[in-house]
This record gives structure tokens, C-alpha cells and sequence, in this order.
């Protein structure tokens, strides 16, 4: 039993540790009763939640391993208030990959990343996130005087809340039924929030919400240093203050890659269908029966019944949604080829194909040596999830994965990205810390390295088959941020654009 009151893992789970790390969990009760039949709002909330600067930089007091440490089973009750469910669970040294019933966490011992789709209530599990770090991993609070206070709440050092326009705005519960009401949540809870719109009003836009840090110097309380202490109540949660750390704080190299699909082609949209998905599955199988096996393809590794003919039969795992299912789709869309094991050996995916249609993924990458030979100690992740009805057709990709890993370029990626699920339109967000790329008096401000600049400018402005309608730069205080929208070429359109939601 946790602090919060919360019970062990179930014996629901499976553990399935493949050789060394990252290894699965699966949670096959929820697994077994998940129906995307009435999935509708394809465009995710994204919550990323920062408590530190690094996983090498854990404030004084933090428990060994930081929100890592905590239970898997203490996020259920904060995921009940958001509206979704574990489906299964990839550990790995340093990031923890949760794949939901609505998209995707991450667990990273310093921070956290929480991606829900459909009518989830995101923000509604904000204020127990931050009771469980602060109650569960022993990062710092100002809010009130003491641990055993319910409204105990970490104090976080960034927020970042993001979402493209919603398809179906109207259908959205608590908070989240307009940008304005969101925005007025989040002002609520925190000092030092602002909020911006990219993008055309009357077409297709992104949301951002991001809290600035500070320079305050004020020590932090503890949860070994609370008792006894009585500051006045905060009637906000502060942000961004520097609290005394236990490690070197490494330059911030951090950097988002968000891509946001709409319109998909609808006969290629079809491979994300459980029909079509099962229709896959049996010509592998039969494939592999012909050729005396394949051992790459291992989801088949246990199959071996015939029917009356002698014809192979599949197993009831490939013909019912699932993770086996997901293997498949993931295979034959060319999502494992994105980050290949033959480049990335310990890299892994879990993949979910749902019933009748719709499809997730997350995966964990673990970083590659440099060129010294040395292996930074960075949790790296990608996630994929796709509506694929016609009438609300969307597919989104995110990473954080560094641009130029491998020799793999930005540009590369994306267009790799939309050749698996050819949109009719797409938007494009690199979010990235300025760190090592400040520039400093008498450098070129045109580093060819940044996102914005003229040389990724060149190599992003055309991606194959696309047109690229809108740039626009944002230079925050410790990022930058660059949104891009493109249209197919041979895209006849949808009815006239997607006006903005009121906010």
C-alpha cells in the first residue's frame, strides 16, 4: 500500500522481460474490454510536466530514481479522474513508457508527459500528478505548510500544456470545452502562465500554454524538512524556482517533434482497421509457413494449428485486438522502421490495434553512443496514435529523439512519418531548448543546427509531395519554437476550413 492509499500491482499484469531492458508489462484485464467503436476526437491534449532540470540534477530530498520511484499502480487513481487506462507498460533505465486505453505517459525520474485524446478530462489530474510527486518521490512544495496536507503539491519547475484545434470542440468535458476555459484552469493553479494560438484563426491552429521560470532563490519544502514549519498559504502553485540539487545541471538539450496528421488518404487508413489488420496478420503467417518460418517476425513464434485441409489457422490473439495485432500493423505500415533495431539495437515497441479500427504505439529509444564512444544517460521516446474513420480521420507522432541522431535529419523523419499515413494536411512543431545553441556576441545567429534557422529552412520548406503554407517562429526565453503547416499537392480539400474555436 502507497502513501496515497493505493494498492500494490495487480496480478492482472504480466511481466514480460525481454533480454536486458526495456521490458513489458501488460495489463490484460483492461486490454480485454476497450472499444474504439465511438472514438471521435482524434487531436490529443499534451500535458509535460518538468520537476527538475535533469535526471542527473533531482533536488535535495528526491527519492533514488525521482518520479520513477513511484509505484505504477499510484497513477491509476490520477488517470481514473483523466478517463483512461494502462494497457500495457515498457520499463527501461531511464524512461518509463505507459501505453493508455486514450494515448500515452511517460515517466522520466524528472519529469513527466501525459498525452490523452478523445473527451479525457487531462487537466483534471493535475492536482493529484503533483500530490503524487511531492507525496510519492519527495520533490519540494510551497503551497502549504506541510506534507500531510491534501492539497499538498510539488512545485514544478516547467508546465507545458499543448493541443491542436479539436475536430469536435463541443463534445469536450469540464476544462476542456474551449481554449479560454483551459487557459483560465491553468492561470488558476499557477503563477508566471501564458498562452498563445499558432496559426491561422480560421484554419488549422495550435494551442500552447507554458509557465517561464524564474530566479527566485526560495529554499524549497522538503518532505523531510516541512514538519513543524507554518508559511502562509500560496493561493497559486509557483514554477520555476531553483531549488537546491543533488547533481550537476547539464545544458539543455531538449527537443520536441510534434506531428499532427489530418485527413488521411482513406484507402491507406484501412491497414489501421482490425479487418484489415487480421487480413495482414494471415498472409505473414502463411508467408512464414511457406518459407519454413521467419523468426523476425516473432509475434507468429507460437502458432502452429492447421484446419481440416491442413492450412494454417490463426491463432485467436491475431484476429482480436490487441498487442499481437499491434505488432503486425506496426511491422507493415513501416512504423519500426522509423528508429530500426539495426540502428538503434535496444529500441522497443508497444503497439495496440483496436477494436474495429484505431491504433497506438509508443516506443523507447535508448540513446547511441557518440562519437567519443560515450552513452548519454537520456530517456528518448516516440508515440504514435491514429483515428482512422474518414469523416475524422487523424494520425499524431511525437518524439524526442534529437534531430541529427545517427545521421538522421528533421526532414527525414517527418516525410518518413508521412508516407505511413499520407494526409491531406499536416502541422509540424519542433519545440527546442536553446541550451548549447545560445548564440553568443560574434557567432553566426544562423547556426545550421537550429530549427529555425536558414539551412533547416531550406531542407523543411519543401517535404516530398507537400506544400508548405505556413512558418511561424516563436522565440521564448529558453526555446524555440517553430510551427509548420502543409498541404498535399493533389489534396482537393475538405468542404472549406475548420474555423477556430472561440476563446
Amino acid at each position: 500500500m502507497s502513501g496515497l492509499g493505493v494498492p500494490a500491482i495487480p496480478a492482472n499484469y504480466t511481466f514480460s522481460p525481454s533480454e536486458g531492458t526495456p521490458y513489458l508489462t501488460i495489463n490484460h484485464d483492461v486490454a480485454a474490454d476497450l472499444d474504439s467503436t465511438n472514438a471521435f476526437e482524434g487531436p490529443e491534449k499534451l500535458l509535460e510536466v518538468w520537476f527538475a532540470p535533469s535526471a542527473k540534477a533531482l533536488p535535495a530530498g528526491v527519492k533514488e530514481g525521482g518520479l520513477k520511484a513511484v509505484n505504477p499502480d499510484c497513477w491509476t487513481p490520477m488517470l481514473d479522474l483523466v478517463h483512461c487506462k494502462v494497457l500495457s507498460i515498457i520499463n527501461s533505465e531511464n524512461v518509463d513508457s505507459y501505453l493508455l486505453s486514450e494515448s500515452s505517459m511517460f515517466v522520466f525520474p524528472h519529469k513527466i508527459i501525459l498525452k490523452t485524446c478523445g473527451t479525457t478530462t487531462l487537466l483534471l489530474g493535475l492536482d493529484l500528478m503533483l500530490r503524487i510527486a511531492a507525496v510519492e518521490a519527495g520533490f519540494p512544495f510551497h503551497n502549504v505548510a506541510s506534507l500531510e496536507d491534501p492539497k499538498v503539491a510539488a512545485t514544478p519547475l516547467r508546465v507545458f500544456y499543448s493541443r491542436k484545434n479539436f475536430l469536435f470542440p463541443q463534445k469536450q468535458r469540464g476544462p476542456h470545452k474551449s481554449w479560454r476555459d483551459e487557459v483560465t484552469f491553468l492561470d488558476n493553479m499557477f503563477e508566471n502562465g501564458s498562452a498563445y494560438m499558432v496559426g491561422k484563426m480560421n484554419g488549422d491552429h495550435w494551442y500552447l500554454y507554458i509557465t517561464s521560470p524564474t530566479s527566485s532563490l526560495t529554499p524549497p519544502r522538503t518532505p523531510t524538512s516541512s514538519r513543524g514549519v507554518s508559511p502562509s498559504r500560496r493561493s497559486k502553485i509557483p514554477t520555476g524556482i531553483v531549488a537546491p540539487f543533488g547533481g550537476v545541471i547539464e545544458n539543455n538539450a531538449d527537443e520536441t517533434l510534434e506531428i499532427l496528421m489530418t485527413d488521411l488518404d482513406p484507402e491507406n487508413a484501412k491497414k489501421f482497421y482490425l479487418e484489415e489488420a487480421t487480413a495482414i496478420a494471415k498472409e505473414k503467417l502463411f508467408s512464414k509457413s511457406e518459407a519454413n518460418g521467419d523468426a523476425s517476425f516473432d509475434v507468429f513464434s507460437s502458432s502452429g494449428d492447421c484446419d481440416a485441409d491442413g492450412q494454417a489457422v490463426l491463432p485467436e490473439a491475431l484476429t482480436t485486438e490487441g498487442h499481437a495485432l499491434g505488432t503486425v500493423v506496426s511491422e507493415a505500415c513501416g512504423l519500426s522502421a522509423v528508429y530500426p533495431t539495426s540502428t538503434y539495437p535496444d529500441a522497443r515497441i508497444d503497439a495496440y490495434q483496436f477494436s474495429p479500427c484505431g491504433f497506438s504505439a509508443n516506443g523507447v529509444v535508448p540513446a547511441v553512443a557518440g562519437a567519443d564512444g560515450t552513452i548519454p544517460k537520456a530517456g528518448h521516446y516516440f508515440t504514435v496514435h491514429v483515428t482512422p474513420e474518414p469523416q475524422c480521420s487523424f494520425a499524431s507522432f511525437e518524439t524526442n529523439v534529437p534531430g541529427g541522431q545517427n545521421g538522421r535529419q528533421t526532414a527525414e523523419v517527418i516525410e518518413q512519418v508521412v508516407n505511413i499515413f499520407r494526409p491531406g494536411r499536416f502541422s509540424v512543431t519542433l519545440f527546442e531548448a536553446k541550451g548549447a545553441l545560445a548564440t553568443t556576441p560574434g557567432e553566426d545567429a544562423d547556426d545550421s543546427r537550429r530549427s529555425w534557422g536558414a539551412a533547416a529552412k531550406q531542407r523543411m520548406e519543401r517535404i516530398n509531395g507537400y506544400r508548405r503554407v505556413d512558418r511561424i517562429v516563436h522565440d521564448f526565453e529558453d526555446y524555440d519554437l517553430v510551427f509548420r503547416y502543409y498541404e498535399r499537392e493533389d489534396w482537393v480539400g475538405g468542404g472549406g476550413a475548420r474555423m477556430g474555436e472561440e476563446f
